[in-house]
């Protein structure tokens, strides 16, 4: 089992940073993930790190403005938001995928969620 306990969520201008923190306890995972989603529409990859080798991926819309991290001795995983749009609106969720299942980019391919924590960008 995993569990996942995520913070750093909240309301932030446009232009502005925010960073997510997403902490693990149990089984070691392949890989980690955040996805979001917005009120009516479907969940979206955000970014993925390989928990191993620390090999990183991301959606188009935020490369180059987010950065996906982690501490192997804190058994966390960081997002760091910058610049910061308002169509960043959404609750982030953190993602655990422990059977190593590809792609990560597919939010499918998780077995393991955290609660979620909304993330609002004012213009």
């Amino acid at each position: 089992q995993v569990q996942l306990v995520e913070s750093g969520g909240g309301l932030v201008q446009a232009g502005g940073s925010l960073r997510l923190s997403c902490a693990t306890s149990g089984r070691t995972p392949f890989a980690m993930g955040w996805f979001r989603q917005a009120p009516g529409k479907e969940r979206e990859f955000v970014a993925a790190i390989s928990w191993r080798d620390g090999f990183t991926d991301y959606a188009d819309s935020v490369k180059g403005r987010f950065t996906i991290s982690r501490d192997n001795a804190k058994n966390t995983v960081y997002l760091q938001m910058n610049s910061l749009k308002p169509e960043d609106t959404a609750v982030y969720l953190c993602a655990a995928n422990t059977r190593g299942y590809r792609p990560y980019s597919d939010y499918k391919t998780y077995d393991y969620w955290g609660q979620g924590t909304q993330v609002t960008v004012s213009s």
